[in-house]
């Protein structure tokens, strides 16, 4: 009940929004309606997303299973795919700053030098 008030609440902020861009009115009827189409659309989305984890025999859902969700839009789908690619390059940046703090760590441990931990690390990504 609370999650379908706060749908209606951004509903009719995003319509203020636009009403007051495109100098026109919504009636309270119009909002309400699209409240519930929203609501109703994002509870279709959650069913689809755990159907289609479940069908690739998973318990999570995934960013595959959101561009699967998105392939009707190509436009959502270009954006979901973008926004996937940076946030999996970002997770590659971290984990490879991670290795090179671990590496580097180890070498100090073991008294090697911290440059030729980096620059092993760095000769096997290149490969």
């Amino acid at each position: 009940q609370r999650l379908k008030a706060a749908v209606h609440y951004t509903v009719g902020c995003l319509c203020q929004d636009v009403a007051e861009d495109k100098d026109m009115q919504f009636s309270k009827q119009a909002i309400a309606a699209i409240s519930e189409i929203t609501f109703r659309q994002c509870d279709n989305f959650a069913k689809d997303l755990e159907m289609f984890a479940r069908h690739a025999k998973r318990s999570t859902v995934n960013t595959e299973d959101v561009k699967l969700l998105a392939r009707r839009s190509n436009s959502l789908l270009k954006y979901i795919t973008q926004k996937s690619d940076e946030l999996a390059s970002n997770n590659m940046e971290q984990k490879e700053k991670k290795k090179k703090k671990s590496g580097a760590a180890k070498g100090a441990r073991t008294g090697e030098h911290p440059e030729a931990a980096v620059t092993e690390s760095e000769d096997s990504n290149m490969a």
